[in-house]
């Protein structure tokens, strides 16, 4: 195992990932900006490295900084978490070069999958179902491609996500205009205007699997995570079970996800996102080569750490368990961003005054905050994560509830009450909802923020 790792990454991630190496007994380097100093993750690790000015693009973002701080506090590895350049093969490539192991995917692998034209590619040759498309078109080709798959078609940039670069379609006369904007605002954001086409899956939900993958070709699926709770393309709440499988279709969808892994040869921990249509089928849309934001969910109905198996598989080990892993009772996660629903959403830094936790059996909180931290401007508004754990979807929701209830956030706005009131709506009681929720429901005015 390591001795030393680098945590390339700030906030809740970032603190997640170092109480995960010092449980193992490795110590944890942070990297800060001069925006994060004495953040709770500086404060937690062995040592802090300064990497740069508050900007992302000269700090966190900038690759020769962060190799530097591992190799100047003498690391034997670099966990990215999530976000920045955890899905950077040129960064995977800069920390090989430099005797630092990456915990994650190779750079081979993570570049090939971030192509989302060449991840669909591979999969559909390892027989996994996917949603009819197009490789990337030209603006001369795309009435063609999208009179073939036949309207509405769903716009989207191939080297991004987040909906940078997605544009829906109702009708050829649309097209031509949607193009342009997508494939601009992909350029934009990406570097890369190339567009591809979707037939669009309306009403649709999005499910996901996460994965585990070692070197020998072990492979363990941790079951799904429903995440169809979405603004702006933007997951919200997260769950696990999700609500709309049955057994033999879940089933189905693992043994998929295994195959694939397997085909591709990937490593260590990733998640294949699925669009699942009103009749139960089911559609790749792409592969996230890291760790995601909502992991919890399936560390609490599976009782697998998989931040720590990361940290094994990179070390060389080997999954103890494969195949599909057990799991128990109903996991749902709450995100709660620095955000005024008041003002569109706006992202809403500053200083937390008040910070009390809920406690009780079942629930965790992963965040980087407490009373008096600083919420800066210019990085993700994402302060804290509520995961909560029972045996039936019934009784987690209820105790999601209770536990927002004694979460006491002041000096900034937040997303708390929003939350509340997706988890009490009868539309999200019901289990029946999909990525529509927000726009179908009385919270159509948060969906449309």
């Amino acid at each position: 195992m390591f001795s030393r790792v680098l945590v390339a990454n700030r906030g809740e991630i970032a603190v997640r990932v170092i109480r995960a190496l010092h449980e193992l007994g490795i110590e944890a380097v942070a990297i800060y900006s001069t925006a994060d100093a004495g953040a709770l993750h500086t404060r937690l690790a062995d040592r802090a490295v300064c990497i740069g000015p508050p900007s992302a693009a000269d700090s966190y973002l900038r690759i020769p900084s962060v190799v530097a701080a591992g190799e100047t506090t003498g690391c034997d590895a670099v966990h990215p978490g999530y976000g920045f350049l955890a899905e950077n093969p040129e960064f995977v490539r800069a920390c090989e070069d430099n005797d630092l192991v990456f915990i994650g995917p190779d750079a081979d692998v993570m570049a090939r999958m971030g192509d989302k034209v060449e991840a669909k590619r591979e999969l559909s040759a390892a027989g996994v179902p996917l949603v009819p498309g197009t490789e990337a078109v030209e603006a001369v080709e795309v009435r063609g491609a999208a009179d073939e798959i036949g309207y509405p078609v769903l716009l989207k940039a191939s080297a991004g996500g987040g909906g940078k670069g997605m544009r829906a379609v109702a009708a050829a006369e649309e097209l031509d205009a949607a193009f342009e904007r997508a494939s601009a605002e992909a350029l934009a954001a990406f570097g890369d205007g190339s567009i591809y086409l979707e037939k669009l899956i309306a009403p649709a939900r999005h499910v996901e699997i996460q994965v585990l993958c070692d070197a020998d070709g072990g492979v363990l699926t941790l079951g799904e995570r429903e995440c169809s709770i979405q603004r702006r393309h933007q997951k919200l709440i997260e769950e696990s079970p999700s609500p709309a499988l049955d057994e033999p279709t879940r089933e189905a969808m693992e043994n998929d996800v295994a195959r694939a892994c397997r085909a591709i040869s990937y490593l260590n921990a990733g998640t294949f996102e699925f669009l699942l249509a009103p009749d139960g089928s089911y559609y790749f849309i792409e592969l996230n080569a890291r760790l995601q934001v909502e992991h919890p969910v399936s560390e609490l109905v599976t009782g697998i750490d998989i931040v720590r198996e990361q940290l094994h598989v990179a070390a060389g080990g080997v999954l103890e368990v494969t195949g599909r892993a057990a799991r128990r009772g109903h996991a749902i996660e709450i995100r709660l961003n620095a955000e005024d629903p008041s003002r569109g959403f706006a992202p809403a830094p500053g200083v937390i005054e008040r910070f009390r936790p809920p406690l009780g059996p079942g629930v965790r909180l992963d965040t980087h905050v407490d009373e008096g931290s600083v919420i800066p401007p210019y990085y993700d508004s994402l302060i804290a994560k509520l995961i909560v754990h029972d045996e039936t979807r019934e009784l987690a929701i209820a105790r999601s509830l209770r536990a927002l209830g004694e979460l006491e956030i002041r000096g900034i706005p937040t997303t708390r009450e929003v939350a509340r009131e997706i988890l009490d709506s009868p539309e999200f009681r019901s289990g029946e909802y999909s990525t529509s929720f927000l726009e179908e429901t009385r919270l159509a005015a948060v969906g449309a923020a």
